[in-house]
């Protein structure tokens, strides 16, 4: 099962041919989620863009019935990370929750279309 969210632009993950997030086998695979306004414009801030980023996961996730506790896995995407990779992490923090954490994977990537910074999550769904 699939999900949309809704406060997208209409037509992002149709008009690039992905999902969201997926269902399957008791877990929900999160596409990489940006700091996108409504509009699909970048967040210009960097502690603002990296807030909407989350904002916009916690958005499907309580969708799937989830919360940022019932993540397991993260893949962190960073545009030049050597220069952000501290105050994405200060942000991201507010966000972690208490032990035990996620595992996470973080990349330094060249370009995320216009953003700084861009995570994909696994989480299990409730019982």
């Amino acid at each position: 099962m699939w999900f949309s969210r809704q406060n997208a632009t209409p037509c992002t993950y149709e008009l690039h041919c992905y999902s969201p997030a997926i269902r399957s086998n008791g877990f929900l695979f999160v596409s990489g989620q940006v700091g996108s306004h409504k509009d699909g414009s970048p967040e210009p801030d960097l502690h603002d863009q990296v807030r909407r980023t989350f904002a916009n996961l916690n958005a499907i996730l309580a969708e799937a019935g989830c919360s940022f506790e019932d993540v397991v896995d993260t893949t962190l995407f960073m545009v030049d990370p050597h220069a952000k990779f501290e105050t994405i992490w200060e942000v991201a923090a507010d966000y972690w929750g208490e032990a035990p954490y996620p595992t996470v994977t973080a990349l330094g990537v060249t370009w995320l279309a216009g953003f700084d910074f861009e995570i994909k999550v696994i989480a299990k769904l409730p019982q």
